[in-house]
């Protein structure tokens, strides 16, 4: 069968791609879906990209580290916590098997009946999307926080400008009334 795991990936950052490295070798006959949560939000300050572009970031993240047995869904929101575990079903491929840290996924979940495994996180304080978008934004390095791939594909996309940018519209005040 497979296993799901869910997450906003703003950006893939190299711990996910060793939790996702992790989840493989523990389990290499199984396959792994990574679902893009909030698919639809992009160009804010906390889903500053696309879904397509996070589904780049992964592909080539995972291609580049020789990572097989993995497809890459986009999961659109549907803010209804109590259908969204049945949404899933419906949008998925089969999965018998969540991986999450995430309180609310895993109780979601269980309730429905799946195996849930909480996988430790790997170096929590340097690879979080929030301080990694805000060293971006400041203009610094992020080579030490996502696979060299991500890291050139972030570079392509201008990401610190595009982050300086959402930021600075944000902190102006709205001029519709």
């Amino acid at each position: 069968m497979r296993g799901l795991l869910v997450g906003r990936f703003q950006p893939f950052h190299s711990g996910h791609l060793g939790l996702v490295s992790a989840i493989r070798a523990a389990a290499p006959d199984r396959d792994l879906l990574i679902g893009i949560g909030s698919a639809e939000q992009s160009y804010t300050a906390e889903n500053p990209f696309t879904g397509g572009e996070r589904f780049e970031m992964i592909a080539a993240a995972l291609r580049e580290a020789g990572v097989d047995g993995v497809a890459i869904v986009p999961i659109p929101d549907i803010r209804r916590h109590a259908l969204w575990v049945r949404y899933l079903e419906g949008l998925l491929p089969p999965f018998d098997r969540v991986y999450t840290n995430n309180p609310l996924t895993r109780l979601l979940f269980e309730k429905a009946g799946y195996a849930v495994e909480s996988p430790p996180l790997i170096d929590r304080r340097r690879f979080e999307g929030a301080s990694i978008r805000e060293r971006l934004a400041a203009g610094g390095s992020v080579r030490d926080r996502v696979p060299p791939a991500v890291d050139r594909y972030l570079r392509t996309l201008d990401a610190a400008a595009r982050l300086r940018a959402i930021r600075s519209a944000a902190a102006r005040p709205s001029s519709r009334r």
